[in-house]
């Protein structure tokens, strides 16, 4: 159940990150209804799972599934953000770091220098290899909280003594 869930979540989380690149919202908070995909996603692969169970899933269950669509889901959405910022719109990281740096001088309590060397840093994580390994084990920490949480309310454990 985990893979299948995790490979559907992640094409639906494809398609919604690229809505949200080219209409250029991927920095406002509707960026956080990527989250509803992800629990979405995981409460249906914890339903099916229960439904080939005869109705049942334990806590444990429910997290592996959870971990193992999270991993999946994450792989393929920061495969397709590494492909799409590095082959399809090249300039996607200049201009977050531009609007980064404007954020940072607009809040004020951070000298040019500071700045500089807070952007710095932030393009020396976001080159290829830091942002598929930060992409993929945030997707599966992320994830597993989640599953955590989802899990608990989905379980349905077999009672003890039938």
């Amino acid at each position: 159940m985990g893979v299948r869930y995790g490979l559907l979540t992640g094409v639906i989380s494809i398609i919604f990150s690229f809505i949200l690149f080219v209409t250029q919202t991927d920095q406002s908070p509707v960026r956080w209804l990527g989250l509803v995909i992800l629990i979405g996603g995981m409460v249906l692969a914890h339903n099916a799972y229960k439904a080939a169970n005869h109705g049942f899933m334990n806590y444990s269950e429910g997290l592996g599934i959870g971990a193992v669509m999270s991993i999946i889901s994450g792989t393929l959405s920061t495969a397709f953000s590494f492909v799409y910022m590095k082959f399809i719109d090249p300039e996607y990281m200049s201009r977050v770091m531009d609007t980064t740096r404007a954020k940072m001088e607009e809040k004020g309590g951070m000298s040019d220098e500071q700045i500089d060397q807070a952007v710095s840093m932030m393009q020396k994580f976001s080159s290829g290899g830091w942002m598929v390994l930060f992409g993929i084990l945030g997707s599966l920490l992320f994830g597993f909280l989640i599953a955590l949480v989802v899990s608990a309310i989905t379980k349905n454990s077999k009672p003890e003594f039938e």
